[in-house]
């Protein structure tokens, strides 16, 4: 029950309060939703990207967790291409049913929750946190993978809806955030300093303020959004995304023969909610914005539930030795 407790008002309540106040303001004042868009993508997500991975310590040893986390989008993209084929998408809803199951919430969601999961209850021992670090760097790396293809490869299956590929590309290019990633991974390997830039406070100021400014806008973006809550196609993308995602990371951490902490973070952490940026992503290239902020709205709601039951079976399917 402490768990539950902790994601519901740690995580859920603080998400849709900030939904909520921009679902408000945007009734009282009809804000534009694109111009919101553009500053999440040119301005708070390549900065957050570009902070983050220049200052969080990454143990490069980790590269089970990295793969793990490439093979499960991999296995994510081809399993969502064949439901929707077989349930006859076209090619923009298409696009979206598959970012939402993809892209997940590893960042405001996963790493605060692997965060408590591992510093308390049968991981807190004698007053320290032996497995913590493993736990948060595992996520980091899984934080890693979606950042960079949510940011790419996400753009690139919107895109496709309305353009072909060519220009899909060229609109990914256009995009700051892969250019951020190189750059801080060259600035790391260099052991550039820039913490001691004069620009760097400001720097801080936006990746902290990154994710009240999407879930604003996503709960702009929900003001407009016509509900259908008896949209099948939105709960097939929740249950693969919620129910799905840690069945996969089961059957493939078994294969990886990967083992206690490791298994249980990287189980943890593939059964988190779909991430706010599809919705914001959707709404960039107008492709199917309701459906993917439904799916946001709904597995965000749901993974107050289905959150506990994954940390409690997550610590019986992988047992620490």
């Amino acid at each position: 029950m402490e768990i539950f407790f902790y994601i519901l008002s740690n995580n859920i309540i603080p998400i849709f309060t900030l939904i909520a106040l921009g679902f408000l303001l945007n009734k009282a004042f009809n804000l534009d939703i694109f111009t919101l868009s553009k500053i999440n993508f040119y301005i708070y997500v390549p900065i957050f990207v570009f902070v983050n991975l220049l200052t969080t310590e990454i143990d490069f040893q980790l590269m089970q967790a990295l793969i793990f986390g490439i093979v499960m989008l991999i296995l994510n993209m081809g399993i969502t291409s064949i439901v929707a084929r077989l349930r006859g998408y076209d090619l923009g809803l298409k696009s979206a049913f598959k970012n939402s199951v993809m892209f997940y919430n590893s960042g405001n969601i996963g790493v605060p929750l692997i965060t408590l999961v591992f510093s308390s209850g049968p991981f807190l021992i004698n007053g320290e946190t032996p497995y913590l670090a493993l736990a948060v760097t595992c996520q980091v790396m899984i934080l890693v993978v979606q950042n960079v293809t949510t940011n790419t490869l996400g753009f690139f299956n919107a895109g496709r809806a309305h353009m072909d590929w060519k220009q899909s590309l060229i609109n990914i290019c256009k995009m700051p955030t892969i250019y951020a990633i190189p750059l801080a991974l060259i600035l790391k390997y260099l052991a550039v300093d820039m913490t001691k830039a004069p620009f760097w406070p400001a720097f801080e100021f936006i990746r902290q303020g990154l994710i009240s400014v999407a879930l604003i806008t996503l709960g702009v973006q929900l003001s407009r959004t016509s509900f259908n809550f008896k949209d099948r196609e939105v709960y097939l993308a929740v249950a693969m995304r919620l129910i799905g995602g840690p069945i996969l990371a089961v059957i493939l951490l078994k294969l990886f023969g990967a083992q206690g902490i490791l298994a249980q973070a990287l189980m943890i952490s593939s059964s988190v909610p779909t991430s706010v940026n599809t919705a914001l992503i959707a709404v960039e290239y107008n492709n199917r914005p309701d459906f993917a902020s439904q799916a946001v709205m709904v597995s965000t709601l749901l993974s107050a539930i289905t959150l506990t039951a994954v940390i409690y079976f997550a610590g019986i399917i992988f047992p620490v030795v």
